[in-house]
């Protein structure tokens, strides 16, 4: 059996790892949720699960019945539409940060140790 002892070092070991590294698989980590592509509908599919914003939309539908229309159209929307890119905003810069920090622990040149 093989034992890997993982240990991060310095830059003087790259050509150890680049002959170590071809025996193994990539071992890289992502942490991410999102991507380019799926970042709208996933974080809009994600919003929608909480009650709150499940109410506001519903308040927003409701207002475009003329029957039950309360107030325009545009100003019940607005509170839905700003808490939507507030927390989208937040989840995009958090996201963006877990992406560089995968970037960062990913190009780390380790020494792997075997028996």
């Amino acid at each position: 059996t093989k034992i890997l002892i993982v240990i991060p070092c310095l830059g003087h070991f790259k050509e150890e790892y680049e002959k170590v590294s071809k025996l193994y698989m990539n071992n890289q980590i992502q942490t991410t949720k999102y991507t380019l592509l799926n970042f709208l509908p996933r974080n809009l599919f994600e919003q929608f699960h909480r009650v709150a914003n499940l109410y506001f939309l519903f308040l927003v539908v409701l207002n475009w019945v003329p029957l039950v229309e309360a107030f325009q159209k545009e100003i019940t929307m607005l509170p839905l539409v700003v808490v939507l890119t507030i927390t989208a905003v937040k989840d995009g810069l958090e996201d963006y940060s877990k992406y560089k920090m995968d970037k960062q622990i990913n190009n780390l040149l380790t020494k792997v140790y075997s028996r």
